[in-house]
C-alpha cells in the first residue's frame, strides 16, 4: 500500500470507526458519512471528514468528496431495492482515478437456514429473510461492477458483531439480557479487531470478486455466552426461557431462523489471519480487559486535573 491512502467508509459506524482509527494511526487520511448530524460534528472533532448521507440525501459532489480516495468500505443498510451507496453512487465510484480496493460488509445471513450444516463462500445463497434478501442484492449489484467495469470489491459476510461498549457484559448492565434457549441452535460471532485485521489483510492482498465469511472459530448459543458474560461481571445468571414461550421482536425472532456452520477458513489460508479471538471466551474477556484499561486512563486523568 502506498504512503498517501485515503480510507473513505460510506456509512461511518462501529467496524469503520475501528478500522478508521487502526489507520488514521498509520498516517491515513480518514473520511465517511453518516445520517446523523450530531454524529458528524463529534467524528469531525476526532479527524475523521464526514459527510451526510441517506437514502433522501445523496453526496452532493460526490467526486470531490471522494477525491484522492484509495480503499472505500461500504456499510450502508440496503433496501428492498439493494445497496443505497451503488444505486446512488455507483456511476460516481467508477470514475476515481486512485481506488485500489472496495470492501462491502454483508452478513453470513444470506446463505440462509441449513439446519445446522456447514457453509463456505461457494455454498449457495439462499437467504430465507427480508434481511439477508436485501444483503444478497446488495452483494450482486456491487459484484457485477467487477465483470462489468472491474472494480476492485471485495464482499465480507460477517457474522453477530461484538466488542467494547457492544456485548453481553453491556446488555447485562442494562438490565435487558436474556438466556432464550433454541435446543441445538448456535450463532457464529466476530470480535470488532478480528473484523479489522481481516479487512487490514485484504487490503494487503487483494483479490477482486472474492467472498470472505468473517466468523470466529466456535458457533455457541446466546444463553451460555450470557452466562459466562454473568460470571465475569459476578451478576446472577438469568433463567433459560424456552424459545417457544420468548416474547421476541420480528427483527430478534429473524435471527434464530438462520441455523448454520459458518467455514472461516478462507481468511486463514488466503489472508493469513490469526484471529486475535478465537472463541466468545476469549472476546469477552478482551472487552473487560478494555473496560478496566479505559477506567485506569479515567482515573489518571482525574487525579492530574
Amino acid at each position: 500500500m502506498t504512503q498517501h491512502n485515503k480510507l473513505f467508509c460510506f456509512g461511518y459506524g462501529y467496524s469503520c470507526d475501528y478500522l478508521g482509527h487502526e489507520l488514521h494511526a498509520q498516517g491515513w487520511d480518514i473520511a465517511g458519512t453518516t445520517r446523523n448530524v450530531e454524529k458528524r460534528e463529534t467524528l469531525k472533532t476526532r479527524g475523521v471528514e464526514t459527510h451526510l448521507f441517506d437514502y433522501e440525501c445523496p453526496l452532493p459532489d460526490p467526486l470531490y468528496t471522494l477525491k484522492d480516495t484509495t480503499h472505500l468500505v461500504i456499510s450502508t443498510p440496503p433496501g428492498d431495492d439493494g445497496d443505497p451507496t451503488f444505486l446512488m453512487h455507483a456511476q460516481d465510484i467508477l470514475k476515481l482515478e486512485n481506488l485500489q480496493w472496495v470492501g462491502y460488509l454483508s452478513t453470513t445471513g444470506v446463505y440462509g437456514d441449513r439446519d445446522g450444516g456447514w457453509v463456505d463462500e461457494t455454498s449457495e445463497i439462499r437467504p430465507n429473510s427480508k434481511r439477508g434478501s436485501r444483503r444478497a442484492l446488495a452483494e450482486e449489484q456491487w459484484l457485477s461492477l467487477v465483470k462489468s467495469h472491474h472494480l476492485p470489491v471485495h464482499i465480507f459476510r460477517l457474522a453477530g458483531i461484538y466488542g467494547p461498549g457492544r456485548c453481553a457484559l453491556d446488555s447485562i448492565r442494562a438490565g435487558v439480557a436474556r438466556r432464550i434457549d433454541k435446543p441445538g441452535h448456535a450463532f457464529s460471532r466476530i470480535h470488532v479487531e478480528d473484523i479489522v485485521q481481516i479487512l487490514l489483510a485484504s487490503m494487503k492482498h487483494p483479490n477482486p470478486g472474492a467472498a470472505y465469511n468473517v466468523c470466529d472459530d466456535f458457533a455457541a448459543p446466546s444463553h451460555e455466552v450470557i452466562a459466562h458474560a454473568c460470571d465475569l461481571l459476578a451478576r446472577p445468571i438469568p433463567p433459560i426461557i424456552p424459545f417457544e414461550e420468548a416474547d421476541l421482536s420480528p427483527m430478534a425472532r429473524s435471527f434464530y431462523a438462520d441455523h448454520k456452520r459458518v467455514n472461516n477458513k478462507r481468511i486463514k489460508e488466503e489472508l493469513g489471519v490469526d484471529l486475535k479471538y478465537k472463541n466468545y471466551i476469549d472476546g469477552l474477556q478482551a472487552c473487560m480487559d478494555a473496560e478496566d484499561y479505559a477506567l485506569s486512563l479515567f482515573k489518571g486523568i482525574g487525579q492530574k486535573s
